[in-house]
């Protein structure tokens, strides 16, 4: 078995999630992770856009190979509408990315989010405080490793 991980999401990164679920409900909602592993944490920085993806009843589809080279991509979060949060088989085999998160209905608080490896064992799910960008330095700092 491999080493389990924390994964640790911001909670305005959470509730960008759960808003986009609702807003696309009762279609599955899908996102990409972008974040850092450090040890044994992985914490989620920012949400991607699919482009193209297709939203619908009961699946979403995207192009995984147009992010290809992008190591800052952690997994994907895709939302259920039926309220189960355990992951499908389907959503095994289009597993990408370290990890995958799973946002079920009614899309509010700690016990609508679940979280798994590529193995779909579950990982614990830390709720963080919100990332918030207060100051320029915040902005020049992301804007330096481009």
């Amino acid at each position: 078995m491999a080493e389990s991980v924390t994964i640790q999401v911001p909670q305005d990164i959470l509730d960008t999630i759960y808003a986009g679920a609702k807003q696309l409900y009762p279609k599955e909602s899908f996102l990409l992770l972008r974040g850092k592993k450090k040890k044994d944490t992985i914490k989620i920085t920012d949400l991607v856009l699919a482009p193209f993806a297709v939203h619908g009843d009961g699946s979403v589809h995207f192009n995984p190979y147009m992010f290809s080279g992008d190591y800052s991509l952690v997994g994907t979060v895709h939302s259920h509408p039926s309220g189960n949060t355990s992951p499908s088989h389907v959503d095994m085999n289009y597993f990408f990315g370290r990890i995958l998160m799973i946002v079920g209905y009614p899309f509010e608080g700690e016990r609508c989010i679940s979280a798994y490896d590529s193995n779909a064992d579950r990982l614990p799910i830390q709720i963080t405080a919100a990332i918030g960008y207060d100051t320029n330095e915040d902005f020049e700092e992301d804007f330096e490793q481009f």
